[in-house]
């Protein structure tokens, strides 16, 4: 294998020829196979993406060349993402669960040659579109082949590659809900995301190298891809678990140290461990409660940065043995620290597990800024908040609240979109974040509220709810629709009736309604749940703007009860992601 480092030094084939070179015989990943675990080096990832990156160049695929991947969280995906950069080609990522609607949009919004499929069902929604390279994990094995006999031919071509690419070239594209309209394309460049795991490699103890990382993340989300890069930057190993519904086994046959997760299955594990303690009697009972309470006086002199009394200690160590360790086997036995992003996590939930002795970080941080721009360190933390600024990035707070950041992070703009861009963009390179939040003496920083209407389900995806209710307005027996999910399972609706609309007629027309958007979504943004309101959303009441704008909080706040009921007695209906 060639052992060029690419001339670009923040470049995402630098990061990787870095990566493999460092300690060859090193475990890069764990993949699960049908007889168990295998682990994966550096050496043989770095043979298998220089394989890939030659057999690439012999298709013809040359830098600035977008390329779409569609599939799990696999190490094909890696490998392949690595090997695109290689060459200096973008990588367009696809979400598994995309619609064919939504996958057709990102080819051909971003211009791919090529789309890598995970395997035919993902290759079916591709259909009959266009794309000069369709290939599926099936193929990379004559792909690798084809590359070997492309580098016998040239064996300094994917050096000649990497070493023409600039900090300031293109990366990859993410694709991000907007408010209306189609998903916007972020334009990531080499440097941003070489900067991104950069930053974070900075905060001590975070990752470290000789760490064990499961990750189910998405890729296609930005989250899960500074995951997957962060990796070659410190020298951990990263477990892929493509099946999200998997986590619960892979955990204790990993037995991973940090564990990056949305708040969706931190919850679920809150839920459980709650439910089975409620259950307790007798003895057992008084042993968790006690526990419990030497929990909670640990985690609070913890927080504060307090040495533990040696009684206190002892007893920590006891309940540690007796009480907590069960829960912590569900998470492997050896969890260092959890972290939760994508989303909102409960502060109660992290204070929850902090009493059990585990420790969940919250960061915060956007596609627009390449990932985070907070979090909380694993020796100063604050619960309900999402930490200080990660180490070269600035924060500041608009006169409106808004939280401004500014970073060699920051994205090169929406492809195709200049306007949305400078939306975003401040004259003096700040990024506008669409959050209000506010920041303490310690530099640590809470978000309050959200400026944009986008909804985060607790599965960490991001739906435009305005796009679903100009749709169900379209069909004649609905006045207004409220699309709500921020932090929960699944996606509902707060439907009104148009004027003259029998309710009790109406009932069919509604499903029809709802049965006929959710035809073109993705699975993450159908609407899983609805209810008719028994009157329409009025000014007089403050529910709506002069302009018929809907005012979200005060709808949310005058049909609470409905809000909630459509979220409870019944089963969870998951969005696929958790």
């Amino acid at each position: 294998m060639a052992t060029t480092t690419a001339t670009g030094t923040r470049t995402i084939a630098r990061l990787w020829q870095d990566a493999v070179t460092r300690d060859p015989t090193a475990t890069a990943y764990l993949v699960e196979g049908a007889d168990g675990w295998h682990e994966v080096s550096w050496a043989e990832s770095g043979r298998a993406v220089e394989e890939l990156a030659h057999g690439l160049l012999a298709l013809g695929i040359r830098k600035g060349d977008a390329f779409g991947i569609l599939a799990s969280t696999r190490l094909e995906w890696t490998l392949f993402d690595f090997a695109l950069a290689l060459i200096g080609a973008v990588t367009a990522p696809i979400y598994m669960n995309s619609s064919a609607k939504d996958v057709t949009y990102v080819v051909e919004h971003s211009e791919a040659v090529g789309v890598l499929c995970e395997d035919e069902e993902q290759r079916a929604k591709i259909g009959s579109l266009s794309v000069e390279h369709l290939l599926t994990f099936g193929d990379l094995d004559d792909l690798r082949a084809r590359g070997r006999e492309h580098a016998l031919e040239d064996p300094q071509a994917v050096d000649r590659a990497a070493a023409e690419i600039g900090e300031e070239d293109l990366y990859t594209y993410i694709y991000t809900s907007g408010t209306t309209g189609p998903p916007k394309a972020c334009m990531i460049l080499h440097r941003n995301y070489f900067t991104m795991v950069d930053e974070v490699a900075q905060v001590e103890d975070f990752t470290l190298q000789g760490d064990v990382m499961l990750l189910f993340l998405p890729l296609a989300h930005n989250f899960g891809r500074c995951l997957a890069l962060l990796g070659p930057r410190m020298g951990y190993t990263i477990a892929f678990c493509p099946d999200p519904y998997a986590v619960a086994e892979a955990l204790p046959a990993v037995r991973p140290t940090v564990f990056p997760s949305v708040p969706r299955v931190y919850e679920k594990i809150h839920t459980g461990v709650t439910t089975k303690f409620g259950e307790a009697k007798g003895l057992k009972r008084a042993l968790i409660q006690w526990a419990l309470r030497v929990g909670r006086r640990v985690s609070e002199l913890r927080q504060a940065a307090r040495p533990l009394p040696r009684g206190l200690a002892l007893r920590h160590r006891i309940a540690d043995r007796l009480v907590y360790a069960k829960v912590k086997d569900r998470l492997g036995g050896r969890l260092r620290i959890g972290v939760s992003g994508g989303a909102p996590l409960a502060k109660e939930i992290i204070e929850f597990f902090h009493t059990l002795d585990i420790l969940i970080l919250e960061g915060y941080g956007l596609t627009e800024c390449t990932t985070g721009a907070t979090i909380n360190r694993p020796t100063q933390y604050r619960f309900g908040t999402v930490g200080p600024a990660l180490p070269g990035v600035e924060l500041r707070i608009a006169d409106d609240g808004e939280v401004l950041i500014k970073s060699g992070t920051n994205f090169a703009g929406y492809f195709k979109d200049e306007e949305a861009t400078q939306e975003v963009i401040t004259g003096d390179g700040w990024l506008r974040s669409g959050d209000v939040g506010h920041i303490d003496d310690h530099g640590f920083l809470t978000i309050t509220d959200r400026k944009k209407d986008i909804l985060v389900t607790a599965g960490g995806k991001n739906v435009a709810p305005q796009n679903l209710e100009n749709a169900l307005k379209m069909h004649p027996v609905v006045s207004q629709a409220l699309v709500v999910g921020d932090r929960r399972p699944y996606v509902a609706a707060l439907i009104t009736l148009a004027e003259g609309v029998a309710r009790d007629g109406a009932e069919p027309e509604v499903e029809r309604a709802v049965e006929d958007v959710n035809h073109e979504l993705s699975r993450f943004e159908q609407i899983k749940r609805y209810t008719i309101l028994p009157r329409d959303f009025s000014a007089e009441e403050g529910e709506v703007t002069p302009t018929l704008k809907l005012k979200r909080r005060v709808c949310q706040d005058h049909f609470s009860a409905e809000i909630e009921g459509l979220y409870s007695n019944s089963p969870e209906r998951s969005d696929g992601t958790t």
